[in-house]
């Protein structure tokens, strides 16, 4: 989508009453490793993608803020006084959970214009809808001239989701959409927010996602379920050994107190998150030494804890990554994102790239009757004007 055929696409919705238009983009992401760590705060390594949610921003003076969308059929005209209303389920609640963020933080909110476009595909577990938010908050932040830092915007654009939208989501996702940048991943403490720009070096390696086209909808999926057993487990835990979240503990560390946990499901649920976390930090060092194959060992146990231990996977997200490592040039597979669908994650040599596409399509069908997509990912920039 080029700046010239946004604008194109805000004046065929709302006529042309104002020229002044700007442009704006954030990125989707995709978690190289380190999976339901964020929220637990603990270690991610995600990157932004070079596909994202483009946003078309102008004022107008209706007295209200008007959104379309080039993926979505549902139009509306808001007026400024009820900005803070959810619409049943529709996309335009991650922007307007955004805006509601800032009329709480005493801004005055003016009529606009707003014309979305995406390419990230919707509940694949790329972030979608963090692009929405933090697309939104950064746009709004230059056009109405508030001034907020990235952090402070991706601070907003998570409390959006979590607040307005209604999902319990960590910071990760609106993270990796505000911070990336092109060619490194963000090695990411959710606890603290300290983070590191840390260079990614496939050497004849690519990035490979694989879509499930299995629709889940974040919010009503068990994820909601996983962080109350996470909560648990600190609970348990607390009562000889007091900590705030499960990341706090080193695998010595679990290994000493999981008896505390009475109940086996809650224990291998903790047991993931400790084993990631550590698996996090093995990661980064490893691609900093340049040991690409390692990394790989690493995203294929990343997976395979939370098939058995987090239980997140299901049919399709293991059946794509069965049959990726099946192909001799993929030195790693994992599901990314929340899981119960979406997407998965793999590193394949360059010249297998083909054969992985062909081949793991055609056995994911064959065995789930879905049509899986295919992206081979480039790490891009997080939000800007464009």
């Amino acid at each position: 989508m080029t700046n010239q055929q946004l604008k194109q696409e805000i004046v065929a919705r709302f006529g042309s009453e104002d020229e002044n238009i700007r442009c704006f983009f954030s990125p989707g992401r995709v978690n190289l490793i380190g999976e339901h760590t964020d929220y637990n705060g603990g270690y991610v390594f995600p990157c932004a993608l070079s596909f994202g949610t483009y946003l078309a921003v102008r004022k107008n003076k209706q007295n209200s803020i008007r959104f379309a969308s080039g993926n979505m059929p549902f139009i509306t005209s808001i007026p400024l006084s009820r900005l803070n209303e959810k619409i049943g389920k529709e996309w335009v609640n991650y922007p307007l959970g955004v805006i509601n963020e800032f009329i709480k933080d005493k801004h005055q909110i003016q009529g606009l214009d707003m014309y979305y476009f995406g390419n990230v595909p919707n509940g694949a577990g790329l972030s979608s809808s963090a692009s929405i938010e933090m697309v939104t908050a950064y746009a709004l932040s230059q056009v109405l001239g508030f001034s907020y830092s990235m952090i402070d915007l991706v601070k907003i654009s998570q409390k959006a989701e979590n607040l307005f939208v209604g999902v319990n989501c960590g910071i990760m996702d609106q993270f990796a959409s505000g911070m990336g940048k092109k060619g490194h991943a963000i090695m990411l403490d959710c606890n603290t927010l300290k983070y590191e720009l840390v260079p990614v070096k496939l050497r004849g390696y690519k990035i490979v996602i694989a879509n499930t086209n299995k629709r889940r909808g974040l919010a009503d999926s068990k994820y909601n379920e996983r962080r109350a057993e996470c909560e648990k487990a600190v609970e348990y835990i607390s009562t000889k050994h007091p900590i705030r979240f499960l990341a706090e503990l080193t695998y010595v560390d679990f290994e000493k107190y999981a008896h505390l946990i009475p109940d086996e499901t809650i224990r291998r649920r903790a047991k993931h998150v400790v084993s990631e976390n550590q698996r996090v930090l093995e990661a980064v060092e490893q691609l900093k030494a340049g040991n690409i194959m390692n990394f790989g060992l690493l995203m294929n146990s990343s997976h395979d804890s939370l098939r058995n231990d987090y239980e997140v996977t299901g049919i399709e997200l293991d059946t794509l990554v069965n049959e990726a490592r099946k192909i001799e040039g993929t030195i790693g597979s994992r599901m990314t994102g929340a899981g119960f669908g979406g997407c998965t994650v793999s590193l394949v040599a360059e010249d297998f790239i083909d054969e992985f596409i062909a081949s793991v399509g055609a056995n994911y069908k064959e065995i789930t009757g879905l049509q899986a997509d295919f992206y081979i990912a480039d790490i891009g920039n997080g939000a800007g004007e464009f």
